[in-house]
């Protein structure tokens, strides 16, 4: 495999550049000041852009080699939930982005630089494989509708995983399956629908969009499942882009809920329910479960760090991310994000007619908590799946482990 750089400069195990998290918190106060604004939008305002790439949020997991902070998945999961506790919208955004910009691996270098060398660079893209490319001399002919494009209001560089056909029509196959590629294009080239009202996460801009018949070069096509294609050979990118989302978005759910447990806190020094006869914060009943819900938080956010942890470690080692691995890392994602859904939950309840307010916090959380879980990272489905593995079946969905 070609390499763009000495695997001796890689970065040791659970490191990362020195100001990733420090850059995330130094944001908070600005997203925390603007949520009113991105739920109204439904988008993230230019300002908020501006600053998130000033802090080059947007470059976590993209390649050194382009400029970018390739980091440990544990620290991806440590800078979303800073940003999740300010805003949800903001820190999906982020997520997304950052598993798409892993592809940037599967370019060739000068196709790469291209693509995301300008520091505004963000790609989005949408779910499953909706588009229909056919090959033409040079590149492919792409059409396609692709929905949940999240973050594509502020995006740069537009995604369509499409199935691959021959010129007169013939499905091109490799092993029996028909082979898909990701054709990579400015977002200027695409039909934008803004169809995004939704319950919760409603400043995603998650659009649909789509292109008939656009020619798109070979170079900025990309197979993100053909290891023969990766061009870099950093520890980041032996994982699938599946296992980043997985660690962005269950530590976006821990974040949603640690907001959540510490405006409760706060809410307890100045509430005295109705009919109670001291504050909030006198109440032995609720000392008791505002510990409980802290000590859920706690035992979540370390069972997903030491996950990452352990199988990055495995990975970096052994260059290789298996199938029990997958399984292992999934089970901690799965699993955390079911429990910061009911931590919040239980958040909410324990705030009383308070919560119920949208000029508090605790009910634009808990509407931004559940939709987060509707998506395919959380479904408790998932459980299933990796119990199979676990006993040794194949996967009942290939979907689920990338």
């Amino acid at each position: 495999m070609a390499s763009r750089r000495e695997r001796g400069e890689e970065l040791a195990a659970g490191s990362a550049p020195p100001d990733a998290v420090a850059r995330a918190h130094g944001i908070v106060e600005t997203l925390r000041a603007a949520a009113d604004r991105i739920e109204e939008a439904r988008a993230l305002p230019s300002d908020i852009i501006a600053a998130l790439h000033e802090a080059r949020l947007f470059r976590m997991l993209l390649p050194k080699s382009i400029g970018g902070d390739e980091l440990h998945l544990k620290t991806l999961a440590e800078v979303i939930e800073i940003i999740a506790r300010a805003d949800a919208s903001t820190a999906w955004c982020l997520g997304q982005a950052a598993g798409c910009a892993m592809s940037a691996a599967y370019l060739k270098p000068e196709a790469a630089r291209r693509l995301f060398g300008p520091k505004d660079a963000v790609l989005a893209w949408g779910a499953g494989i909706q588009g229909k490319a056919i090959a033409v001399d040079g590149g492919y002919r792409v059409s396609g509708k692709w929905t949940f494009a999240s973050g594509c209001a502020n995006a740069t560089l537009l995604g369509g995983h499409s199935y691959v056909f021959e010129a007169d029509g013939t499905p091109r196959r490799r092993d029996g399956r028909q082979l898909d590629r990701t054709a990579l294009f400015a977002i200027s080239k695409a039909r934008i629908d803004d169809m995004w009202f939704t319950l919760g996460l409603r400043g995603t801009a998650s659009y649909t969009f789509e292109v008939q018949d656009l020619f798109v070069p070979e170079d900025e096509t990309v197979d993100r499942d053909e290891p023969t294609e990766r061009a870099e050979d950093g520890t980041l990118f032996v994982f699938n882009g599946t296992a980043a989302y997985a660690s962005a978005f269950s530590a976006l759910m821990l974040g949603i809920a640690q907001g959540m447990v510490s405006d409760l806190s706060a809410l307890a020094m100045t509430k005295t329910p109705r009919g109670a006869p001291s504050a909030l914060m006198e109440s032995p009943v609720f000392q008791s479960e505002l510990a409980q819900l802290e000590a859920r938080l706690r035992s979540a956010r370390a069972y997903l760090h030491t996950t990452l942890d352990e199988i990055w470690e495995k990975t970096r080692e052994t260059r290789d991310f298996p199938l029990i691995e997958r399984a292992n890392l999934k089970l901690a994602t799965t699993y955390v994000i079911n429990q910061g859904v009911q931590i919040a939950a239980d958040a909410y309840r324990a705030a009383g007619q308070t919560a119920i307010f949208p000029v508090n916090s605790f009910e634009r959380r808990l509407r931004d908590a559940y939709s987060a879980s509707q998506q395919i990272q959380g479904r408790p489905a998932n459980f299933i799946t990796i119990g199979r593995v676990f006993l040794g079946l194949p996967p009942d969905s290939p979907v689920v482990l990338g």
